[in-house]
């Protein structure tokens, strides 16, 4: 099997969420120890963060390659992508 080759934007979002998945894991183990809520809170803001940046690097990369060659080959298609995208983000 033949190993794909990660964008630069891909590798960033890999990253992201691997350091949010740490910090998810972090957050469960504060919550077990009774932790002081806001430093707990402080960690799940850090996680939704890394959350977003995943998801932009994840959809920057996604226009800039896959939706930027179907506007090409089939322009109403890649719009109707784009709406879908549009709507899983809102």
């Amino acid at each position: 099997m033949e190993k794909k080759v990660l964008s630069e934007k891909k590798l960033k979002a890999q990253k992201c969420a691997k350091q949010a998945q740490g910090t998810l894991g972090k957050i469960t183990e504060m919550i077990g120890a009774g932790r002081y809520c806001p430093e707990v809170i402080q960690q799940i803001d850090s996680v939704i963060g890394l959350l977003k940046t995943t998801k932009r690097e994840l959809l920057a990369g996604h226009l800039d390659t896959c939706v930027a060659h179907q506007m090409a080959e089939d322009k109403e298609k890649a719009i109707e992508e784009l709406l879908k995208i549009y709507n899983l983000s809102n």
